[in-house]
């Protein structure tokens, strides 16, 4: 059998943020957000980004503050694009959307849920006018398919 050949060529790094009670996945409201949890999400996701040829650094947080450290840090850890489903903080965190603006990083907002089949005040997202796309209402495929969109975005 031939031998594999590792590749030389750098790994794009991304971000992947999960915002407040997405740790609690499998547990709450399964009719909406599905049976998997979060490490089952995150687990199919780096799956897949070691086929396309991304390293994934994942993080998760309750905490809106949080969650904009974790951005403005993004740019200096050599971070090239975030994968984010901000939650509730989707539908209310100025902080965020001003956290994606100032990095300048490509970011992509994933939705377990068809956000805008739901309650109408989830219908507005703060951070889709400032991410390069949003995908909703797929379960983990949306994740899935945020991180091949975000992959293949910044090959271009």
């Amino acid at each position: 059998m031939p031998k594999k050949v590792k590749s030389t060529k750098k790994k794009t790094k991304l971000l992947v943020l999960h915002g407040p009670n997405l740790n609690m996945l499998g547990k709450r409201e399964k009719s909406i957000y599905g049976k998997l949890s979060l490490e089952k999400i995150n687990s199919e996701l780096k799956k897949e980004a070691k086929d396309l040829n991304v390293e994934l650094e994942v993080k998760q947080s309750n905490i809106e503050g949080e969650l904009v450290n974790f951005i403005q840090k993004a740019s200096r850890n050599g971070i090239e694009g975030i994968l984010i489903n901000p939650a509730a903080y989707t539908h209310t965190s100025v902080a965020i959307r001003d956290a994606i603006l100032a990095v300048k990083l490509p970011t992509v907002e994933v939705h377990l849920s068809n956000i805008y089949k739901r309650e109408e005040f989830r219908h507005k997202s703060l951070v889709a006018p400032v991410a390069v796309g949003q995908i909703s209402g797929f379960g983990k495929e949306s994740y899935l398919l945020g991180l091949k969109a975000l992959a293949q975005s910044l090959k271009k």
